[in-house]
């Protein structure tokens, strides 16, 4: 089938705002169980003996930067760590009967769209969000959801962001994730940890029940249906209206990796 000019022509939009939605990489935070480690590179030190070492200089050779080298970072992490954004393999190595794709793999088309935040706040840690919640919160602010839009779950955790409380959160369910994926959906955001309920919830229901199938549902979801989630959002209630933004959270690309970090800025 030909394709016409306005599906070849780039799109434009207009912005008066950009507001940052995530949150970096810090030395052994307080909020990431597998602590990312950081270690500079000085200009004075590490930096100067590089410079020397690769040009056969001394301090003094170094006029315009005062005897200084240049200062670099040696980051140990996960792809995890920080807002970053999930891929279907992180979920299991099939994901809708295929291989799953890694983060590098994902269309860039899902990861720039028309953004939606749903309010969700009044849901207490432990609580699952379920498709009821999720369809109250359409009804509240009018919308319908279509496809490649990017749904961002707003419940006010990232205010405890570097405390043991950033943990305590409510989560997604395998039909609330599979309800929202279902509708063309790829790209869901949360403001929270993580996308399912608190490790040690979950771990407490199977132990009351003998039921495994609580343990990580939402994230399961995607070998059923595949999308990708964004997890330690931040600053969504900064944004000044639900829908009627747009949303760039491209993921950095890791070989074959379950994840990637990621800037997310929404475009108001």
């Amino acid at each position: 089938m030909a394709t016409t000019e306005s599906e070849t022509r780039p799109q434009s939009f207009s912005f008066s705002r950009m507001l940052d939605l995530s949150t970096g990489i810090e030395h052994q935070a307080v909020h990431e169980p597998w602590k990312p480690s950081i270690r500079p590179i000085r200009h004075d030190v590490e930096g100067l003996q590089w410079m020397q070492d690769a040009f056969g200089v001394q301090p003094e050779d170094l006029g315009p930067s005062g005897g200084l080298g240049p200062a670099f970072e040696e980051v140990t992490a996960i792809t995890h760590c920080g807002t970053h954004v999930d891929a279907p393999f992180h979920y299991g190595p099939m994901s809708e009967g295929k291989p799953a794709k890694t983060i590098e793999d994902c269309p860039i088309e899902w990861f720039f769209g028309d953004g939606v935040i749903l309010d969700l706040r009044h849901k207490q840690p432990g609580e699952k969000i379920s498709v009821a919640d999720l369809e109250a919160a359409l009804a509240a602010i009018d919308y319908q959801l279509k496809p490649l839009d990017i749904v961002m779950i707003m419940n006010g955790r990232d205010a405890f962001l570097g405390t043991p409380e950033y943990f305590e959160q409510p989560g997604m369910t395998r039909e609330s994730t599979l309800w929202l994926t279902g509708q063309g959906i790829k790209v869901i955001g949360v403001d929270m940890y993580g996308f399912d309920r608190k490790f040690g919830d979950m771990a407490e229901d199977f132990k009351r029940t003998g039921d495994g199938s609580g343990i990580w549902e939402a994230h399961f979801a995607g070998i059923e249906r595949e999308y990708c989630q964004i997890e330690k959002l931040v600053n969504l209630h900064l944004v000044p209206r639900a829908t009627g933004f747009k949303v760039a959270c491209f993921p950095i690309k890791v070989e074959r990796a379950s994840g990637g970090w990621s800037r997310v800025i929404a475009f108001v």
